[in-house]
This record gives structure tokens, C-alpha cells and sequence, in this order.
């Protein structure tokens, strides 16, 4: 094994720490494959399932291998009309499972979240029976103060490029505190504690995934 991979190992066991005393369930896996497999061992037989946007999800090839699976999809892009989006979401909040990443992690085991519509960090906080946290160790950052930053002027930026949002970052690669319609900025949300323990579930992967 790597030095950086035993860095990334041992950094992982000291955050699983923090999160037991927050009530939230941590996970190590080594690379993307083995954080694939372990969180399909979660799903149960006939569950329903939905996620939020996530390039991690992707690079790992969940989302792939849900499409090809049996399980119940709540997809919040496979429907247009307004009536139709309001019927998918009251599905989504009693998903059994909802997957995601998280923007940012910090050393003592917060999660540090940033949204456009909401949807996602709305699921985080409650509806979903069990909410799958996927992040790569490269979202690890010190405190709540620096996982802003980091998702501020790291992680938003590319994100509102592949969003095509005509936002400042995407232009210029940097937060101007912007207002404008398509901020991807809007809701914040640091999770101290899961208030249903085990309720969340974060499988950190050693390996640089998302933005």
C-alpha cells in the first residue's frame, strides 16, 4: 500500500471516530469499486431508491448499476411538467435509500453542504429513511470554515460549468458572492449530528472523486 493510501486510510479512521459520536456511521473503502459494492450492500430487496446530483456518484458507476437493477428508481430527470415534478418529490422524501456526496467533510466529522434548489440537502435533513454519503477523501478539510471555501471556490465553480449555469465562477473560476438566477448557492447546510442515529451513512473512498 502507498504512503499517501495509508495517510488516506488512517485519516479515514480518525473521522469514523467523530461521526460514531455524532450518531452517523462511517465507512472506509479503498477505492471506488470497493465503495460501490459496499454500498449496495445496504439495498434491501424491493427498496426504493433516489439520489441527488453528484459527479461521485457517477465516477464510481452507481448510478449505472442502479439503472440496471431491479429496485424501485425515483429519478427526479425523468419527468418535465411541473404537476409531474411535485408528485416525483413527494416520492423522493420517502425514498428508502437516497445517495449523495457531500461538498465538503471536516476532521471532526461535519458535513458541510451547499445547494441550488435545496432538494438534496433537503433529503439530507429528513424524508429518506437511510441517506448514503459518498465522498472521495479529497473533500476532507479542517474545520466548517474552510469546507466553505472549499466548496465556494473549488467545488461550485466546475459544478455551475457542467450545470451550464450562467454564473461569475463558472467565468471566472472563483465565488463573487453572487445573487444571480442561476446561483447554485442557495441553501447551506452543516450537519453536526444525525438526529436518528445510523439514519446517515457515509462511505469515504480513498481516492479523488467529484469536485
Amino acid at each position: 500500500m502507498s504512503p499517501k493510501k495509508i495517510y488516506y486510510e488512517n485519516l479515514a479512521d480518525s473521522i469514523i471516530e467523530k461521526f460514531n459520536k455524532r450518531g452517523i456511521e462511517g465507512y472506509y473503502c479503498e477505492d471506488a469499486t470497493e465503495a460501490l459494492l459496499t454500498a449496495k450492500r445496504f439495498l434491501t430487496p424491493g427498496c426504493s431508491i433516489s439520489w441527488g446530483g453528484s459527479e461521485t456518484l457517477d465516477e464510481i458507476g452507481l448510478l449505472e448499476a442502479l439503472e440496471a437493477s431491479d429496485y424501485i428508481l425515483y429519478d427526479r430527470h425523468s419527468v418535465k411538467t411541473p404537476e409531474e415534478k411535485s408528485m416525483m418529490y413527494g416520492k423522493i422524501v420517502t425514498a428508502d435509500y437516497y445517495f449523495m456526496s457531500s461538498n465538503a467533510i471536516t476532521l471532526d466529522g461535519q458535513l458541510v453542504n451547499i445547494d441550488g434548489a435545496g432538494n438534496r440537502v433537503a433529503c439530507l435533513i429528513t424524508g429518506p429513511k437511510n441517506v448514503i454519503i459518498i465522498a472521495g477523501m479529497n473533500k476532507i478539510v479542517t474545520d466548517v470554515t474552510t469546507g466553505m471555501d472549499r466548496v465556494r471556490n473549488m467545488a461550485a465553480p466546475p459544478n455551475a460549468v457542467r450545470l451550464g449555469a450562467k454564473t461569475p465562477c463558472a467565468d471566472s473560476g472563483k465565488c463573487a458572492n453572487c445573487l444571480v438566477d442561476d446561483c447554485i448557492c442557495c441553501e447551506i447546510v452543516i450537519t453536526r449530528k444525525s438526529k436518528i442515529p445510523g439514519r446517515i451513512k457515509v462511505i469515504l473512498v480513498g481516492e479523488e472523486l467529484g469536485y
